[in-house]
């Protein structure tokens, strides 16, 4: 199948990419790079070994979509592309209601236009109510998001599941996660934020290779093991293949479908911090800071439907994921920028 994976240069969207083409797959990549580079396509290549089509373009560009489209049989899209920072969008709430909605709103409507309407949307944990108990499951409550960035997500969603409800030919697929880590085991790609990381282990691996000179803990007496946040760490790897897991589910299935795509295991700052020093042989300096305004003590998934129903489950562990971090950051000290 020839898959349009939107934001297909960014963190998640490129390792996308490596599983699909690894598992036969064609792959069209439409990025306008605000947030990533284009050293990610030649990367893609040399992983796979394969050739991916890359549009430097918005999605928000109808024209330039639909001219994709008249080029290429699109079979499915990915739609990754989006801006992601939680703290950002509370200070841009208009930016961001504008390019993630109206993108997904655009790719929607030219898809329909096309007849190609399977699409997986990456989505986010963010979506579900803070009043719901974990681990998190795909039938709690929704909504009541605490940021702008959770709420194009949600509305995302909606506008999908509304579409699928509209035209029961389409098939929608909604992937829900936290917070993906790791690299692929060549160090080829990876993560790479502009400016201070907004995320816990790209922050550890800059300070590791010396661009930070410590990391902050946010708080460090929350109701946990070691008084720290916990979360559902997956790795990136593991998610890009529960996106092709999702696709070979969609081809029979169409109507709303929803997923978790996690570890089922909570894992805290500390953790996360101790797993890094000792299966990297690095001290990580660290001070304990005030807690955030809207931090949760504990937030995870349960993978249990993911694993019945898609067959998918997540096979790299903390140390997997803190030592492909690492051997990322070490290849790249400065991220792309470092060639």
């Amino acid at each position: 199948m020839k898959v349009l994976v939107t934001g297909g240069t960014g963190f998640i969207g490129s390792h996308t990419c490596v599983e699909l083409l690894e598992k036969g797959h064609d792959v069209v990549i439409i990025d306008n790079l605000v947030n990533s580079s284009p050293k990610v396509v030649d990367r893609i290549r040399a992983i796979t070994g394969r050739d991916v089509t890359f549009y430097k373009e918005d999605v928000r560009n109808r024209k330039a979509l639909d001219e994709i489209f008249e080029k290429h049989d699109i079979g499915c899209a990915i739609h990754f592309a989006g801006l992601k920072a939680v703290g950002e969008s509370v200070r841009m709430p208009l930016e961001y209601y504008d390019n993630n909605l109206n993108s997904t709103i655009t790719l929607c409507e030219t898809m329909r236009d096309h007849n190609c309407k399977n699409i997986i949307f990456s989505s986010s944990a963010t979506v579900y109510d803070s009043a719901n108990k974990v681990p998190l499951k795909e039938t709690d409550l929704t909504g009541n998001c605490t940021n702008p960035y959770g709420w194009t997500k949600y509305m995302s969603e909606q506008i999908m599941r509304d579409t699928a409800f509209a035209d029961e030919e389409w098939s929608v697929t909604l992937l829900r996660y936290f917070n993906p880590i790791g690299a692929h085991p060549s160090g080829l790609i990876g993560e790479d934020p502009r400016g201070i990381p907004n995320n816990l282990m790209p922050y550890i691996s800059q300070v590791a290779v010396g661009r930070l000179d410590h990391l902050n803990v946010f708080g460090n007496d929350y109701d946990t093991p070691d008084g720290t946040g916990v979360r559902d760490y997956i790795h990136v790897v593991d998610l890009a293949a529960g996106h092709v897991a999702a696709i070979d589910y969609m081809e029979d299935h169409k109507g709303e479908n929803v997923f978790n795509l996690g570890t089922g295991i909570g894992y805290s700052v500390l953790d996360m911090v101790h797993s890094f020093e000792r299966v990297n042989n690095i001290k990580i300096p660290y001070e304990i800071a005030p807690r955030r305004a809207g931090d949760l003590a504990t937030t995870y998934s349960s993978p249990q439907k993911s694993a019945e129903v898609l067959g998918w489950k997540a096979k790299y562990n903390l140390d997997d994921m803190c030592r492909d971090s690492w051997n990322w950051q070490s290849k790249n000290p400065m991220g792309y920028d470092t060639e």
